[in-house]
């Protein structure tokens, strides 16, 4: 696999060494090489150490879990699963010195899917199948002709919950039809996106951290075997303020929750924690397309790092070119045929969620957004995340028992 840019393309997994030259690269190419270089996408491992992956091992048998899962999964007698959005494994590992409760659990990084984005990666953990087969496969994407905002479930022309029904774009059973307690935001219970990924479980809703603390032990008390809870604070903070004070104080926050929760977990209780993607500090740095670019799209989705641009009827190599020409120093510059052959989604892309693609992407390296004016929201976003960065990819799988 190559490099949209020039040069070789990392896997991440215990196959990161299979790499190949880009024949039309300039320069001299090693191929292999680090995994966190700044300079190469990293793909989702889809067949090993992947966020779509963990699943399947806590719900279905434990006992036989893959060798990258902790030990503490096997002799689980009941997991529960904590999603906490937002939180990168690099992000953590430059603040272990402000960590308790994080930091004495067993530690590993995985990979997120492609693109690192909630609304993908959320799906992805809850069906255990990368996002080619899933079919969310973005925050914002082209359904019928309108951009539909995934988590929000609109369009232009607003709710959309009954003119495109969530289980008309995402139909797969999450947790394999166990139906098992999912403790979520009571304001999630009845949205789109919830429909769309969580369809069927058994909804206990929250409203403040201490009782989604309170609501998974008492799911557990009743001798739930699996529990599902998901926990968006980290990620609201970084979106709004970045990666500083503000971000190090949630993350404390977070962490003594944690803490807590595991001192109070009964024995034979594992408690797994992952995240659905990284973040990097955008901040003020908000670039739009070039005019010679944006001249030849008719639309545009994804988010502000992992753009998809939309040509207008065959301007498809025009664009590419001219997005190469004007974006190649911010950004992996790539044709939808390039995402496809090199598995970003998955080994296996199905028709609709093909259909939901662009015709060009604008994936980030540099710490920049792309200005889409039709992607807004309440406030500015200063951390963002969506593109194939090590900050954004690499997520932690922590373990730990009471």
């Amino acid at each position: 696999m190559t490099s949209p840019s020039g040069g070789v393309l990392a896997t991440v997994g215990e196959n990161q060494e299979a790499a190949a030259v880009d024949q039309n690269a300039q320069g001299d190419v090693t191929p292999g090489g680090d995994d966190d270089d700044p300079l190469l996408p990293l793909v989702p491992d889809y067949e090993g150490a992947c966020t779509s992956n963990v699943m399947h091992s806590l719900v279905e048998d434990p006992a036989r879990s893959p060798s990258w899962m902790p030990d503490l999964v096997r002799d689980a007698e009941q997991v529960v699963l904590l999603v906490l959005d937002g939180l990168g494994w690099n992000q953590m590992q430059e603040r272990l010195g402000l960590l308790r409760g994080l930091s004495r659990m067993q530690a590993s990084r995985i990979s997120t899917v492609a693109p690192t984005t909630t609304a993908t990666a959320l799906t992805s953990i809850a069906t255990g199948l990368p996002p080619g087969e899933h079919g969310v496969i973005g925050y914002r994407m082209l359904v019928d002709g309108d951009v539909l905002n995934v988590l929000r479930w609109s369009t232009a022309k607003g709710d959309v919950r009954e003119s495109i029904p969530p289980e008309s774009i995402q139909g797969e059973v999450p947790f394999e039809g166990q139906r098992p307690p999912v403790v979520v935001r009571a304001e999630f219970r009845d949205t789109g996106f919830t429909r769309a990924h969580l369809a069927g479980c058994r909804h206990v809703p929250y409203r403040m951290p201490s009782t989604l603390v309170a609501e998974i032990l008492r799911q557990v008390s009743a001798g739930e075997p699996f529990v599902y809870a998901y926990y968006d604070g980290i990620d609201k903070v970084a979106h709004e303020y970045g990666l500083n004070s503000f971000y190090d104080a949630e993350l404390v926050f977070v962490d003594r929750m944690v803490e807590f929760l595991i001192e109070s977990l009964p024995p034979g209780v594992t408690l797994v924690i992952t995240s659905d993607h990284g973040q990097v500090d955008v901040g003020d740095r908000v670039l739009p397309p070039a005019p010679e670019v944006l001249s030849l799209v008719r639309q545009q989705s994804g988010e502000a790092r992992f753009r998809w641009l939309h040509a207008v009827n065959g301007a498809e190599v025009e664009l590419l070119e001219a997005a190469r020409s004007a974006h190649a120093d911010v950004a992996w510059v790539v044709s939808r045929e390039q995402v496809l052959d090199e598995y970003w989604f998955g080994p296996k892309v199905l028709p609709g969620p093909l259909s939901r693609l662009g015709d060009v992407a604008l994936v980030t390296h540099a710490p920049v957004a792309f200005e889409d004016p039709a992607d807004t929201g309440p406030f500015h976003l200063q951390g963002r995340h969506g593109s194939l960065t090590a900050d954004e990819v690499w997520v932690p799988l922590l373990c730990a028992a009471s």
